[in-house]
């Protein structure tokens, strides 16, 4: 922020916003009264952030009208949420307190602004304390545990946070590449997955986006091109696809719109990531949404209804079974219903159709807000209890005294991000559980007792370990054995919260016994990997655990709690000939940006330069998780020790790493390489066998290209082909033109990068 005194443009932009905001708040608003409360508010942040500019140079003012303008467009809150927001910044940027605001607003207003000063002075926090302290670690974590309690003592906080980040996203170009870098890590980590589980899907959908074009620039902007590209062509079909549903559904006396949706480019981008797949093999780009107001008088249910409408559309048109998803009998954990399938139009493209209620759409567009309005107007859905359970779930993990604060963060996020699957038990009753959920986590579903005994499974009719992960549609049968009990080794197959707490408690009776096999697991994961067992290397994996003690980290790793995948990342030795060269392949640059602000000068993170030849320089190497090479956006990680490490902006693990430890980030560059210089990559190739593939595809990687390949794997089969090369390049401009020239090979129909 800086100060400078306001122009009568300046102003004149302010009121024009705080037009626009009256105009909608005058919707939500009841009565005059609420109005004359957003009134008041306006005029005092606007008096309190008086000559205050953002980084931008534009009044300050207009951030808390922007993010009061998401709160009631994009949210749906009413004046009390529309006046918190408006004055969020005052208790943080001013001399004013929180009791001046009870004084002017009243308690629940002023409330509203302490929670939500309380979290943005935690998340600023993290950036400023060092993570080398782990009572300051935990402390950090007690403080987010206490900030997300403010989901059950009053949601709207969080969700004014929500709006307040989305509109800091919009504008984050202003921001210097460090704390752009914490503040999308973060966004990603917490506030998508929040968003998400809130049942706030454009919320959700715009700040996903504006991580993708930030942290994938390149893919981001190719694949919106392509997208724009596809809907410009395929515009007239889809009008021609719509055509006969909205005839019918008017024929049927149905009071209905019909909206057009297209992919975004994140959710195309990250099936791309998921599925391994090419731009062209994403076939569910296109979907259409009919929301139809529920004949209340009519004896059918708003159910009933959805399904008389699937009946007549797919009077229309063939639909794929195994696509269809019913949201209405069996609503998400955030409260979302709607029936989905997908149609095969006249022109042979898959096309989603989702079917809904007015009510329906609400809720999904505004979450929670909705959900609540409708609640207290008296109208209660099939699915309005999902999220008041929800929230009492979450309540019980934040209040559990046996959680450990360090891991709340992850309980957490594991717990926003799950999304669900359909489940039948022998008997064909459905049961929805976690994706990624084994037979033993569904055993646990049916009864604690069941899990404990527990022995193998049947899914399907086909026996089957415990440990096997379910999918839609499976039938399962858990078997049992009276003198069965729970195992040590399920917590490493576990994932639904409830199973793993139930093994867990079992096993606390048995800490010793589960500390030993913790010691003995580590011992035998050291010498598989060839690293001495020494104090210097446990003392290391202890603060790299961020325990306690020693027993500690056993008895997590003894109940599957800790990872054992973080030995080789923290302890295992690189190549002498790659180290000497990554040693002297970063060097700290002192400069610091200077910027204006009201406490004085602010210096920005370190940067670090890849390939400076300074002997000097700090210890740092390429992190194996997503292996990062020249001309790829990248983030540091500078750690206690001094050692940096070096992610791909996109990598999950360093959105990880930045949302807890937003002090270590640092800004590597990318300096001109050497030619000796080579990192690892793959490629990833699918096409048409025939005669002479395999020869030609080698002969260019090695010979045209003069590329080093380390591994080739390719399997043909019914004429077809796929697999994989692993090669060394110098840059990112190397591999795309590989692809590139691969990619032209005739029989080959996709060359894409994927993970090693």
């Amino acid at each position: 922020m800086s100060f400078s005194q306001f122009t009568e443009k300046d102003y004149e932009v302010i009121n024009q916003a705080y037009a626009h905001l009256r105009a909608s708040a005058e919707k939500r608003c009841a009565n005059a009264a609420e109005l004359e409360v957003v009134q008041r508010a306006f005029e005092f942040a606007n008096e309190a952030h008086s000559n205050v500019r953002r980084r931008s140079g534009e009044p300050y003012m207009l951030h808390p009208i922007a993010v009061a303008q998401i709160v009631v467009d994009d949210i749906g809150l009413g004046y009390k949420s529309i006046s918190a927001a408006l004055l969020h910044d005052v208790v943080e940027d001013t001399d004013y307190t929180v009791e001046d605001l009870r004084e002017r607003f009243g308690s629940k207003i002023a409330s509203l602004v302490d929670g939500l000063t309380k979290i943005k002075t935690v998340l600023d926090n993290e950036q400023k304390t060092h993570g080398t302290d782990i009572s300051q670690q935990s402390m950090q974590a007690e403080n987010f545990k206490r900030i997300l309690l403010t989901l059950n003592d009053d949601v709207r906080v969080v969700l004014i946070k929500l709006a307040d980040r989305l509109h800091n996203c919009r504008t984050i170009e202003h921001m210097p590449e460090h704390k752009r870098d914490k503040i999308l890590s973060e966004t990603m980590f917490i506030f998508i997955p929040l968003a998400h589980r809130l049942g706030l899907y454009s919320i959700k959908s715009e700040l996903e986006n504006i991580w993708l074009r930030y942290n994938e620039p390149e893919a981001y902007q190719e694949i919106k091109a392509r997208i724009d590209k596809s809907v410009q062509e395929k515009g007239a079909e889809m009008t021609q696809f719509i055509r006969p549903i909205a005839e019918a559904l008017t024929k049927a006396g149905f009071k209905f719109e019909i909206k057009k949706r297209v992919k975004t480019p994140y959710s195309a981008w990250r099936k791309m990531q998921q599925k391994q797949v090419s731009f062209e093999e994403v076939y569910d780009l296109y979907a259409i949404r009919i929301i139809f107001e529920a004949d209340q008088s009519s004896p059918e249910s708003e159910r009933d209804q959805c399904y008389h409408i699937f009946s007549i559309i797919t009077g229309l048109y063939r639909y794929m079974p195994e696509r269809l998803r019913d949201w209405v009998k069996h609503p998400k954990s955030n409260g979302y219903e709607a029936l989905h399938c997908t149609l095969l139009s006249e022109s042979g493209v898959w096309v989603e159709v989702q079917i809904r209620t007015r009510r329906m759409d609400d809720i999904a567009e505004k979450g929670i807000a909705a959900h609540w309005m409708y609640k207290r107007n008296g109208y209660l859905g099939e699915g309005d209890y999902e999220m008041d359970a929800w929230l009492q779930s979450i309540k019980e993990i934040l209040m559990n005294p046996d959680v450990n604060a360090l891991e709340l963060l992850d309980i957490i996020h594991n717990d926003l991000t799950a999304t669900e699957i359909y489940v039948f038990t022998p008997k064909g009753d459905q049961r929805s559980i976690q994706k990624g959920a084994t037979a033993l986590d569904f055993a646990y579903l049916i009864h604690t007792e069941v899990g404990n005994k527990a022995i193998a499974a049947k899914v399907n009719q086909r026996l089957v370990k415990l440990s096997h992960v379910l999918k839609t549609g499976d039938k399962v049968e858990i078997i049992t054995a009276e003198d069965a009990k729970p195992q040590p080794e399920w917590i490493k197959f576990l994932t639904t919260r409830r199973a793993r707490t139930i093994v867990m408690d079992y096993f606390k009776a048995q800490r010793k016994q589960t500390v030993d096999f913790g010691k003995k697991t580590l011992e035998n994961t050291l010498t598989s990997l060839g690293i001495e067992n020494d104090e210097r290397n446990l003392q290391r994996l202890q603060a790299a655990y961020a325990v306690d003690s020693r027993e500690e980290m056993y008895y997590g790793i003894g109940l599957g709690n800790l990872s054992l995948d973080l030995v080789p990342e923290t302890l295992k030795k690189q190549s002498s000939s790659r180290l000497s060269w990554l040693r002297r392949a970063l060097r700290m640059d002192d400069e610091t940006e200077q910027q204006t602000a009201a406490a004085g000068t602010q210096p920005v993170a370190e940067t670090f330069i890849i390939g400076s030849s300074d002997p000097n320089g700090p210890r740092f190497s390429i992190a194996s998780c997503c292996n990062p090479i020249p001309g790829d956006p990248v983030v540091g990680f500078k750690a206690p020790d001094g050692s940096v490490t070096v992610h791909k902006k996109a990598c999950p693990v360093a959105e990880s790493i930045a949302a807890m430890h937003g002090d270590w980030v640092v800004v590597p560059k990318w300096l001109e390489q050497a030619e000796d210089n080579a990192f690892l990559v793959r490629i990833t190739l699918k096409g048409l066998d025939r005669v002479g593939m395999l020869n030609e595809i080698s002969r260019y990687v090695s010979l045209v290209m003069g590329v080093n390949m380390r591994r080739l794997s390719l399997q043909a089969e019914s004429g077809l082909f796929e697999g994989y090369i692993d090669m060394y390049v110098q840059s990112r401009e190397t591999l795309e033109q590989m692809i590139k020239k691969l990619s032209s090979i005739e029989g080959i129909e996709s060359v894409i990068r994927t993970d090693l």
